[in-house]
């Protein structure tokens, strides 16, 4: 069955409802994103952490950020659950259902930018799903297609390290969603700038 067909008269929350009505203008902030996940099967795997920075007029805005901890449960081979909890931080942590909340507030309707994004926006849409909400509405770009186009190719794929490597970007020693997200909008200032994205 189709999915529209399926949200027919489906009540959404109230956090979803707001999120919508946020589209009736375009956004000029960019959210550069980053998840940490149990794997790369949005069916089965889930979300241990996002890191995100606002990108505005050419700028990271440090104080217009978003960073959670999600509070999930190990995910064994045969998909069976345990009570411990799979994360450990000083970051707050926060349940699936506040975190995705707290998140969609943060990106309202700003562009979404990331490495592999959609893998990003995949993954937080099973979560969306699961709160019994619709897709992700924002537009995505993504940093490696950018850096394709710039260098006239789609025959090579690069990962974060090398795109970070290729612009001389610098290395940390803190592993992270977060730190991972910084990165990504160094690099989408940089590729923003060569091609001439407004």
């Amino acid at each position: 069955m189709l999915d529209w067909i399926k949200n027919i008269n489906k009540e959404h929350p109230e956090f979803w409802k707001t999120y919508l009505s946020k589209f009736n203008a375009k956004s000029k902030r960019f959210i550069v994103l980053s998840t940490e996940t149990t794997g790369l099967n949005p069916e089965k795997d889930v979300i241990l952490s996002i890191g995100a920075f606002a990108v505005v007029n050419d700028s990271i805005i440090i104080g217009d950020s978003f960073e959670s901890v999600l509070l999930q449960y190990k995910f064994f081979h045969d998909n069976a659950l345990s009570n411990e909890f799979i994360v450990e931080s000083k970051i707050k942590k926060l349940g699936e259902p506040d975190a995705i909340q707290s998140f969609i507030d943060f990106i309202g309707n700003a562009v979404l930018v990331g490495h592999h994004v959609d893998s990003d926006v995949e993954m937080i849409n099973n979560a969306l799903e699961r709160l019994d909400c619709g897709r992700l509405k924002n537009e995505a770009l993504d940093i490696e297609v950018m850096y394709q186009k710039l260098i006239d190719t789609t025959d090579k794929q690069f990962s974060l390290e090398e795109l970070r490597a290729i612009f001389k970007l610098p290395l940390s020693d803190r592993n992270s969603s977060s730190e991972e997200a910084y990165t990504t909008a160094l690099l989408f200032l940089k590729l923003k700038s060569r091609l001439g994205i407004k």
